[in-house]
């Protein structure tokens, strides 16, 4: 920071004011990007229209308060004093007046999101001197009516309605299309028009003084940091609600000037591609909101060559430049005055995420940046954004619905309304698109079978939302406007606009777009990804004719991967599973789900261990299901050759086991009423009953179930170690580790490791194989948290169930909440974002940091990881990283994200 010059600031008061030749591109927090951008272009040498710049403490302090910081009005004026002298004339002068705009600027760029006013200093008089000194009175009134009606609908409050509907109305007397085409007479009546509306509708005349005006639209902008718009846009991109704003005063640069004036924007690279080249749009005689507005259509910038040489070669220049010394893609505004170019603005630029690749690629071949920024220039959400197949945008598309984009991707199928449907229609080569008011675990099977998930209800983490981003489907959750009927297999479209309702039945094709959330009719095309493909194994980097962006990718990938310290693991249940984790990249599977295993025919048998009355019955059951479960364990271990497979034993809510408690009493009653007695029914009616849950989640589950129904968990310990044994004697590597889940008190983990220390030596016994199997359990309560020390005893590892985790320290359910009261947490600013997508790292993540702690205090060598839906999560593994996790799991198609952000947060820390 420069020495503190002001005379008017003491040694112990913070300044508030800077001129652009004091600050710098590192005080983006103080000056926010605007203006520190504007100060590094300054110290550039290039050409910058001097002011200064208003800080975000003052902001801050303004917001708090309700009003200025006692000193800023006298700050202000010491910089426009200074400002004046420099210019060689004052601010409204009448015969020559300084104009100036007043922008805002936060830390992080909003584009749009706050206010704006140009031209301040225009008055009934100055604007008489201006047309003077430009020598073009129509310039002068078209800048003041510019003033009137900005100031008007920004500071002032006026509803800009009023002020367009003027507008027309003068266009269409004079009989024009454009505003450029009315001369200074007509801008001349439409000031008038406009200092009338102001006067009505605020009870006041447009301010005449030029420093009020100022005053007034520093206020304004302060003000637009808690503007609707500006709030919503912070959530949604998760900036901090209490950085402030700074306000940029800057000298005004005329672009409507005529013919050898204009302004523009350019791009020292193409955001969209990457490609180097010439981009961006000019448009003459005219000022910087006109590109904006899009009021008249823009020539490319290249054009600017024909139009203006000299301006343009300096423009070339200075890209490069800029380029050069930010070693970044720059986003750049620019105004030519009578054939003087300004610099008015440069930032780095917003890119696509395919252009994030490639430039953070390109940087590093020029020597610009080395392999450990290019990491830091790219993401796991853009990542995930290639990973995706896409539809054909240029292809006609009917759009009949809208909802939340849940699970990125492009789905197409015929519409279908249960799961035993979509099973058999996908089994018999169909795809299909499952929809539903909102999916359960009942319709996981059809969730698997269907190219993507519809549901009229729930949101980002509702249940079809979190099943599906874990298989990797595409998903569209609480599409509102669409009317779902599973009882007449149809899905209804209520039209807007008067154009009636559409209806989707059974059959019928439909598109969903789980990156927009948008539902179409029919058939859209589906263009695949080549970084799927590349993780695949079907696209090579190396080859010749590779897609640039594949070898972009692969690039970053494999520096990733050198550099970072977490592993990442899968969530896989089955072979198919497991071995397309293996192709992008998994190093083990960090949690199989056994219960996974047990639904559709096997589901019979479950019942029947539930049932048993008698220790025959249940061994029965038992003796019918090992064999089912070695075989499963035995494709696992094979496909996961000498990696880690940690296999978590039975952990369901057990009604998910048992039929529905409303459907079985009819059945039975039904039966009665028909004197067909069924007794099997009557039985599986009583044992509902008894095991019936008010809250499923937090009853007979986990270890408390293995500890209830006998040799439940001894029956899976003993297919673990045979399919092990099994393999040893195929010449396999298997890699087993047994997790025991909910576990709460460390006597729950102590009974139940000894009895599966007994079944794992009598298979060693057996089988004369060493199988070196490790039990470890789940931390997912609060009190196994809190007892981790203990836990550890008796563990060889933790891995942490952060999704059930974050229900029980919040008290909510995953399932539940979205319908409640998300929406109103999330609005009014209470979550940033849902603590089940990210982790919660004041609350669930202390738990997680302590236990690690704890856990490693009582056995250094304990080895820990995560399982949880926030494995995959970019922000949760820098998280993970931070607090000394081995390793990360998720779902299969997550594992490119999250190797690639486990190597940003090592670059990260290491830099």
């Amino acid at each position: 920071m420069s020495e503190n010059k002001d005379p008017h600031v003491t040694a112990n008061a913070p300044k508030f004011v800077y001129a652009f030749t004091e600050g710098n591109k590192e005080l983006k927090g103080l000056l926010g990007g605007k203006g520190a951008n504007l100060a590094e272009m300054t110290n550039l040498g290039l050409p910058v229209p001097p002011g200064f710049t208003i800080t975000t403490e003052a902001c801050k302090v303004y917001l708090d308060s309700g009003a200025e910081p006692v000193a800023l009005r006298e700050e202000v004026g010491a910089h426009l004093d200074a400002l004046e002298r420099r210019m060689g004339k004052q601010l409204g002068q009448a015969d020559d007046p300084l104009l100036v705009s007043v922008r805002s600027g936060a830390k992080f760029s909003m584009p749009g999101m706050m206010d704006t006013v140009l031209n301040i200093g225009l008055s009934d008089e100055s604007v008489v001197g201006l047309a003077g000194q430009a020598g073009d009175e129509r310039f002068a009134w078209d800048s003041y009516r510019r003033l009137i009606q900005m100031f008007g609908k920004t500071v002032l409050g006026v509803d800009g309605e009023l002020f367009e509907e003027s507008l027309e109305e003068s266009k269409r007397a004079k009989g024009v299309v454009t505003d450029v085409e009315l001369d200074a007479a007509d801008l001349r009546s439409l000031v008038e028009e406009f200092k009338g509306i102001v006067s009505r509708e605020t009870g006041r005349g447009f301010p005449q003084d030029a420093r009020e005006q100022m005053d007034l639209a520093i206020r304004a902008v302060f003000d637009s940091w808690n503007g609707d718009r500006a709030k919503l846009y912070r959530r949604q991109e998760r900036i901090p609600h209490d950085l402030g704003t700074a306000v940029n005063v800057c000298s005004m640069v005329f672009g409507n000037l005529g013919p050898d004036s204009g302004t523009g924007v350019a791009f020292t690279r193409d955001p969209a591609s990457g490609q180097q080249g010439v981009y961006g749009d000019y448009l003459q005689n005219a000022q910087g909101e006109d590109v904006v507005a899009g009021i008249r259509n823009t020539v490319a910038l290249a054009e600017l060559e024909t139009l203006d040489k000299k301006s343009y070669d300096e423009l070339m220049q200075i890209m490069e430049t800029l380029e050069t010394h930010y070693k970044d893609l720059c986003d750049i505004e620019f105004t030519i005055e009578r054939g003087k170019l300004w610099m008015l603005q440069t930032r780095v630029g917003k890119r696509t995420a395919a252009a994030a690749f490639r430039i953070a690629t390109q940087l590093v071949d020029q020597g610009l940046i080395d392999e450990a920024e290019a990491l830091q220039r790219v993401n796991g959400a853009q990542l995930a954004q290639l990973m995706f197949p896409r539809f054909d945008l240029d292809a006609e598309a009917e759009q009949i619905g809208r909802g939340i984009a849940a699970s990125p991707g492009a789905a197409v199928g015929k519409a279908v309304f249960d799961s035993y449907t979509a099973i058999k229609w996908s089994r018999s080569g169909e795809k299909v698109i499952l929809i539903r008011r909102e999916t359960n675990p009942d319709d996981l099977d059809g969730m698997i079978a269907a190219e993507g998930i519809l549901t009229s209800r729930g949101g980002k983490t509702s249940h079809a939302a979190v099943v599906a981003r874990g298989m990797g489907k595409t998903c569209v959750c609480g599409a509102e406007d669409l009317e779902v009927d599973t009882k007449r297999r149809q899905l209804t479209a209520h039209g807007a606009d008067g154009r009636g309702s559409l209806v989707i039945d059974e059959g019928d094709v439909v598109s969903i777009d789980g990156s927009t959330g948008k539902v179409y009719r029919g058939e859209v095309p589906v263009v695949p990804s080549p970084v799927v493909e590349f993780f695949e194994g079907r696209v090579h980097a190396g080859a010749e004719d590779a897609d640039e962006l594949v070898q972009a990718v692969h690039r970053i990938m494999a520096y990733s991967d050198r550099v970072r310290r977490l592993r990442v693991r899968a969530n896989a249940d089955n072979a198919e599973d497991a071995s397309r984790a293996r192709r992008f990249g998994a190093q083990g599977i960090g949690l199989c789900r056994t219960e996974h295993m047990f639904l559709g025919e096997r589901r019979e048998l479950v019942e029947r261990l539930i049932l048993a009355d008698a220790e025959r019955e249940r061994e029965e059951a038992l003796a019918a299901l090992l064999p089912l479960q070695k075989g499963d364990f035995k494709e696992l271990f094979e496909a996961m050759d000498g990696l880690p497979v940690t296999v978590r034993l039975l952990d369901p809510p057990l009604h998910e086991f048992l039929p529905d408690i409303t459907e079985l009493s009819v059945r039975v009653a039904l039966a009665e009423s028909r004197k067909d007695h069924n007794e099997n029914d009557l039985r599986l009616l009583q044992a509902v009953h008894r095991l019936h849950e008010q809250n499923p989640m937090l009853g007979l589950r986990g270890v408390r179930l293995g500890l209830v129904i006998p040799g439940l968990f001894t029956m899976q310990v003993r297919a673990i170690a045979e399919a092990a044994a099994e393999r040893r004697a195929a010449k396999g590597d298997p890699r087993a580790e047994i997790m025991i889940p909910l576990v709460g008190t460390v006597q729950e983990l102590e009974i139940v490791r000894d009895e599966a220390e007994k079944v794992i030596a009598e298979v060693e016994e057996a089988t004369g194989v060493d199988l070196k199997l490790t039990l470890g359990t789940m931390i997912e309560l609060p009190r196994a948290a809190l007892t981790a020390g203990q836990i550890a005893e008796s563990a060889d590892f933790f891995s942490f169930g952060t999704n059930d985790l974050t229900q029980t320290v919040w008290g909510f359910s995953r399932d539940d909440v979205e319908a409640s009261f998300f929406t109103a947490y999330l609005e009014k600013g209470i979550f940033g974002v849902s603590p089940f997508e990210t982790i919660d790292r004041d609350g669930v993540g202390k738990l997680v940091k302590d236990a690690v702690a704890d856990g490693r205090a009582t056995r250094p060598d304990l080895k820990l990881g995560v399982c949880g839906e926030h494995g995959g999560d970019p922000e949760s593994v820098h998280f993970f990283h931070e607090v000394g996790l081995d390793y990360v799991s998720c779902s299969p198609f997550r594992i490119p994200v999250a190797r690639l952000e486990a190597g940003r947060a090592a670059a990260r820390g290491s830099a």
